[in-house]
């Protein structure tokens, strides 16, 4: 098991795949696994009822999810909100934090077609300073739970999936390669 954290935009969906792809891997979005076993969006969930009740919904997924074997976790970006899913990422295998600059994310946020569509705004301001608020609460988070931090900033896809394999215990890549 090995999970992907950061805030939206960071590339925790498109690196996920690619590197499920590379260690020959499942791949899972948790976000699109809560949509999915819910029948509603994030948006919707958080619209009628509310953030706690989203938060509980996406615990409840992720502690199923996170007992899965030989399988990438795109997780929410919020998800390290609970120090009980803190704990299980933990201890399900590696945790990669990918980072990228507020102004990458910004523009990465903007130009995903789903987003507004499926996200929330997390604050009243929306836009940068929404991230630079929520990043400021989420980053001691983040840093807690990862085993790796990987800024995407300037790296290819292909890079990145590079960086955090050349990172990974060495027995997660012979295990790969069977």
């Amino acid at each position: 098991m090995l999970s992907l954290i950061g805030y939206r935009g960071t590339g925790k969906s498109t690196v996920g795949m690619r590197l499920a792809k590379r260690l020959k891997w499942d791949w899972l979005d948790a976000d699109n696994e809560l949509e999915q076993r819910s029948g509603r969006t994030i948006k919707e969930i958080f619209a009628t009822d509310g953030e706690p009740t989203f938060r509980q919904m996406e615990r409840e997924v992720l502690a199923d999810l996170l007992k899965r074997d030989r399988l990438v976790l795109s997780t929410g970006g919020g998800c390290i909100m609970s120090a009980d899913t803190r704990r299980d990422l933990i201890a399900a295998g590696p945790v990669i934090w990918l980072v990228a600059p507020i102004e990458t994310i910004a523009n990465r946020v903007l130009h995903d077609s789903t987003t507004k569509r499926r996200r929330p705004n997390l604050t009243a301001t929306g836009g940068i300073e929404e991230i630079r608020t929520v990043l400021a609460q989420r980053e001691p988070l983040y840093r807690e739970c990862a085993t790796i931090t990987m800024n995407t900033e300037g790296l290819s896809l292909r890079d990145v999936v590079a960086r955090i394999v050349s990172q990974l215990p060495t027995e997660m890549i012979e295990e790969a390669r069977q």
